[in-house]
């Protein structure tokens, strides 16, 4: 799987607005903020946090006692909900999606193995939020791919 600049820094950015929201989740946090703790580009993020608001994640007020904050409780929060407000549909080949594709011959079930990795990606970012990550208990399920023998090995 690749992951999109854009996803990252957004999970970034959203991850200091559940550690705010944590403190007070009607608190406004200012995008510089966001930028400077995160490292992130603020031209780059003010579009990743418009994607963020359209998709109903997060809310924005404008003026000087404006910013950003979550618009709903980080536990009801996906990655797989970021993922698709940013990049689009979690797994695409060619652009389209897998039950889509129309293979014959030798290549026949290879749509077979795309939807297949589509489950896969689903299983795991469906069932990781926001506050998971931010407390560092993922799902026992998520913990146990992390042990498998080769996990943390580049290949």
């Amino acid at each position: 799987m690749h992951v999109s600049a854009k996803a990252d820094y957004g999970m970034r950015a959203l991850m200091f607005l559940t550690q705010s929201y944590a403190a007070d989740p009607s608190r406004l946090v200012k995008g510089e903020a966001i930028a400077s703790s995160q490292g992130i580009p603020m031209k780059f993020l003010e579009g990743i946090l418009r994607q963020l608001r359209q998709a109903g994640i997060v809310a924005s007020q404008r003026g000087a006692e404006g910013g950003y904050r979550l618009d709903r409780g980080p536990s009801s929060i996906t990655i797989a909900d970021v993922v698709r407000a940013l990049d689009g549909p979690l797994a695409a080949v060619r652009g389209q999606r897998p039950e889509d594709l129309d293979y014959s011959g030798a290549s026949e079930h290879l749509r077979d193995v795309w939807v297949a990795v589509r489950a896969a990606m689903r299983h795991v970012l469906e069932g990781v939020t926001l506050a998971d990550v931010a407390s560092g208990s993922l799902p026992p399920d998520v913990t146990q791919l992390l042990a498998e023998p080769g996990a943390w090995q580049r290949r």
